[in-house]
């Protein structure tokens, strides 16, 4: 499977009650798709995995899969405490028809390197689908460290990799020592970096509100290999970034800047809370600033290129 472009985390839209907002998410992925995202992922921390049950996990796989048909591939995120469940999640991901898997480390338990690879090869045997493997240590204290990726990397299902920890000398590392790993962005605010050293996709949380700012980012750098734009937009987008990368409140953010475009969110779940006021109008002058500078300068490389 090839990874390239804009990767949606999708939220999960809830009721007042806090149960899932099942029609919801056709209005969502539908808007994510005609703004040409490239896949959707269910079942990551956007959507809030960790505050459902392990029904609620599962009977997202379907309602997501029903909501896209066939239009993008969908990922579905099968990351769990215990084997067995991150297993069963796997295999309830391939009947729903998922076409890939997003696995990370066992949060808490801090496996070993060793005891990491026989995790990650139980729930790649449990299924056939390819894998995106999920490098994030600050939330499991388990780095997938250099040789976990090189067993890992002898079995062709295990075909990319989410880089999420922050350390740029990973990506270095990724795109030196791993290059046949697709490299995904996992760290919004070192994208342009990640494209520099050879990305190809972004899976960006804030794109199910920004779809369209995001994609800019990655077309300059990507297709257009022009870095100059790609640095312009990226000192926009950064504000945004680093609110979401260093606020403390990634999932209230995603939401509420949902909200902001008109889409149905309801509340995030517990134990986290809503956004105090301030905070958001902090945020919205943000989203605004962004809209309007990236819309500036993409209007202006368009007008050159006319003149031109």
């Amino acid at each position: 499977m090839q990874f390239n472009g804009i990767y949606v985390p999708v939220i999960t839209p809830f009721n007042d009650d806090f149960s899932i907002n099942e029609a919801g998410f056709g209005s969502i992925i539908d808007g994510a798709i005609n703004a040409g995202v490239q896949g959707i992922i269910v079942g990551g921390t956007t959507g809030e995995y960790y505050a459902m049950d392990k029904a609620e996990r599962v009977r997202t796989f379907a309602l997501v899969k029903e909501a896209i048909g066939s239009r993008v591939p969908l990922i579905a995120g099968v990351g769990a405490l215990r084997t067995e469940d991150a297993i069963y999640f796997a295999q309830e991901a391939n009947k729903a028809g998922a076409d890939c898997l997003l696995l990370g480390a066992p949060y808490y338990a801090i496996p070993t390197s060793e005891e990491l690879v026989r995790h990650c090869l139980e729930v790649e045997r449990a299924t056939d689908l390819p894998i995106m493997l999920y490098n994030f240590p600050d939330r499991t204290g388990a780095p997938l460290d250099e040789a976990c990726l090189e067993r890992l990397s002898m079995r062709p299902n295990f075909c990319a990799i989410k880089e999420s920890s922050g350390d740029i000398n990973r990506v270095h590392l990724l795109a030196r020592r791993f290059p046949h790993i697709q490299l995904s962005c996992g760290m919004d605010d070192q994208a342009l970096e990640f494209f520099a050293w050879g990305a190809q996709s972004w899976v960006a949380g804030a794109a199910n509100f920004l779809p369209k700012e995001h994609y800019a980012l990655y077309h300059a750098c990507v297709v257009e290999q022009d870095f100059v734009k790609g640095r312009k937009i990226m000192t926009a987008l950064l504000p945004l970034m680093q609110t979401l990368e260093q606020g403390g409140k990634f999932v209230q953010c995603i939401k509420y800047g949902c909200q902001l475009e008109g889409i149905i969110t309801g509340p995030v779940r517990k134990p986290l809370r809503e956004m105090n006021s301030e905070l958001k109008r902090e945020f919205e002058v943000t989203v605004h600033t962004v809209k309007t500078t990236i819309a500036q300068i993409c209007s202006s490389y368009t007008n050159n290129a006319t003149e031109a």
